[in-house]
């Protein structure tokens, strides 16, 4: 291999008759005088004279050509496999054309590629184009991890990608982009299970209900998540302390379950009173609309009049009419705007537990999932994220002040459909505390992971602070275009975005300096999602005509004059309520599919065993 063509500082153009150059193989120059600088092929071309096309093709120009001929190739006959390469740093002249290349040994490009020993990062993958360096591969960064390509499982074949998670303290926070299919989800999997490896603390924000990890695939390499990851549910496990909010918390919460008016935040401040239980509250709020619905004149009447009236009525208008006058000004229709988001809240269970189970969870150095729907994750996402950074941060300035504090550990935020949290040109509930941790919460140990689909929907203050970005297969242009404005991906590697493989991502990361492209790994446990629709249906109808074979087995063979007697008997037994036709439909079906014989005689047909 040899460096051909006119060469900058940055890069320089590799030919070679026999090595096939690919996309992202790393390279070594030796030019002595430039310390054997070393770069990655970002562009590759080959030809021969079956090949009846012009030479002024992709990369190869007349330069380039005169060369060749130079260096004595006979571009007539022999094949030519030409590459660009970008060098890792810039020369500081160019490189000498006629230069000798090799393939390096993994000791000469150790510090370009892994940054952290296993047991210290999170094993991610595979970099991509490094099978030639597995022979000279430490032992200790060998047989870590499954890969699965082409839907055929192998073992390990070139260097590992280890994220180095503590250095997210000088570079926080990371991003996850790619469209549907293209393995972000997998990716994410992926990166939660080395997470709990490490013990480190995390809340994962799961609006597809798909964040479980007690299903483990077959390359499982030994490790029980179940013990290292709870799951609660909005409503169900966990929930809001109403009394521990605040006015402004109580805005934000009824806001994200329909947006307020200026009238609507006014009653709010206006009603609230500070440590409120939710039944005092909505109390206030029910009987607030009662009397302004009766209006002050009727209220009055009723409290001097008094007749035939008990005397839990009369304490009624009296709690009626002290309330009118002190919140008499308030419209009735913003009042009941307040009462039917009360009510939402409420109907969702959201006021009926408390965040304790989350807590507890962190502490003890585990992963929580916090499942529900996306509008009710918003809603307490910005009370428990708001809570949890406020008690880290607390911890953290009185130990800076040498206080005695309460000891709350560092934790990761996770999202997936991050755009949905904060979304750029309007307001979410959790957005300005997401915002906040964005660009101050390396300081305190508060990180974020955010995976969407859509980077340009999501806030462009908190793309910016996302220091490392693994890109998965991108298609719509105006994402392609963030994430080229967001990152340092190449013209080339930008265009190679919406053709990338299921699984396969470009990694750019501040941590590394430079883009690097990776396989994800085998995941140890499965998506509860992950049976095909269309084989799940198949898999419910076969598992349907069982029963039904079942059942009748003792009845056949089985005439349709006789459905009528055994009509009520199959249905107590399968819990159905078919009539005569409904049943001879379905064995009708089973005699179609082969799983009964069906004979016809003058008299009636008849079903039987195959």
């Amino acid at each position: 291999m040899q460096v051909v063509g006119i060469t900058t500082q940055h890069e320089i153009y590799v030919v070679s008759k026999e090595h096939k150059f690919r996309i992202n193989e790393i390279l070594l120059i030796e030019d002595d005088s430039l310390g054997n600088p070393m770069g990655e092929v970002v562009e590759t071309f080959s030809y021969n004279r079956f090949i009846p096309m012009g030479y002024d093709k992709g990369i190869v120009d007349a330069q380039v050509l005169k060369t060749l001929e130079q260096l004595g190739y006979d571009i007539g006959a022999d094949e030519i496999n030409l590459s660009k390469v970008r060098l890792f740093e810039e020369a500081i002249q160019p490189i000498q054309t006629g230069a000798t290349v090799r393939t390096p040994e993994f000791a000469e490009v150790q510090h370009f590629l892994v940054k952290v020993q296993p047991q210290e990062g999170l094993v991610l993958g595979e970099i991509r184009s490094t099978d030639h360096l597995v022979e000279t591969l430490p032992s200790n960064l060998k047989q870590l991890m499954k890969i699965q390509e082409q839907e055929v499982e192998r073992d390990q074949n070139g260097v590992p990608f280890i994220f180095d998670i503590k250095a997210m303290q000088q570079y926080p926070h990371i991003g996850v982009f790619g469209g549907s299919g293209s393995g972000k989800s997998f990716g994410l999997r992926v990166m939660l299970e080395e997470i709990m490896k490490q013990s480190i603390p995390a809340i994962v924000f799961d609006p597809h209900f798909e964040m479980n990890f007690s299903h483990f695939s077959d390359g499982m390499n030994g490790i029980d998540y179940r013990t290292k990851y709870v799951s609660v549910q909005i409503g169900r496990d966990v929930g809001v302390d109403f009394s521990s909010l605040t006015t402004r918390d109580i805005e934000r919460l009824l806001g994200a379950a329909g947006s307020l008016t200026e009238s609507m935040v006014n009653v709010i401040q206006s009603v609230h009173k500070r440590k409120d239980s939710y039944q005092s509250f909505s109390d206030r709020i029910a009987n607030l609309v009662d009397a302004l619905e009766l209006g002050k004149q009727k209220v009055e009447a009723f409290i001097y009049d008094g007749n035939g009236l008990s005397r839990e009525q009369l304490e009624q208008y009296d709690t009626y009419q002290k309330l009118l006058n002190q919140f008499g000004s308030l419209p009735l229709s913003s009042v009941k705007g307040i009462q039917w988001r009360l009510n939402r809240l409420y109907q969702s269970g959201l006021f009926q537990h408390n965040i304790r189970a989350i807590e507890e969870g962190l502490n003890s150095g585990k992963l929580v999932v916090i499942q529900g729907s996306v509008w009710l994750l918003q809603v307490f996402s910005s009370f428990v994220i708001g809570v949890l950074y406020t008690k880290r941060r607390t911890y953290r300035d009185a130990k800076l002040q040498n206080e005695q504090g309460t000891f709350f550990p560092p934790f990761v935020i996770v999202t997936d459909e991050a755009h949905n949290f904060a979304p750029k040109g309007y307001d979410a509930p959790a957005k300005s505390v997401l915002k906040e941790i964005a660009q101050e919460g390396r300081k305190y140990g508060v990180f974020l992971i955010f995976a969407t689909q859509r980077p340009t929907l999501l806030d462009e203050t908190i793309t910016a602070q996302l220091n490392s970005k693994f890109v998965f297969r991108t298609v719509r242009g105006t994402d392609i275009q963030t994430i080229k404005e967001e990152t340092d991906l190449t013209h080339e590697e930008g265009k190679r975005l919406p053709y990338l493989r299921s699984g396969d991502v470009f990694v750019s990361s501040a941590i590394f300096g430079r883009t690097l492209a990776i396989r994800i790994r085998l995941a140890d446990t499965t998506s509860p999602h992950v049976l095909n629709p269309f084989d799940e249906l198949k898999e419910m109808s076969h598992q349907e005509d069982e029963g039904v074979l079942e059942v009748i087995q003792s009845l056949l063979p089985l005439s349709e004059t006789a459905l009528i007697r055994h009509t009520d008997e199959i249905n107590q037994t399968l819990g159905k309520s078919w009539d005569v036709a409904q049943l001879k439909r379905e064995l009708e079906q089973l005699a179609e599919k082969g799983k009964l014989k069906k004979v016809k005689n003058p008299f009636a047909t008849i079903y039987d065993r195959p």
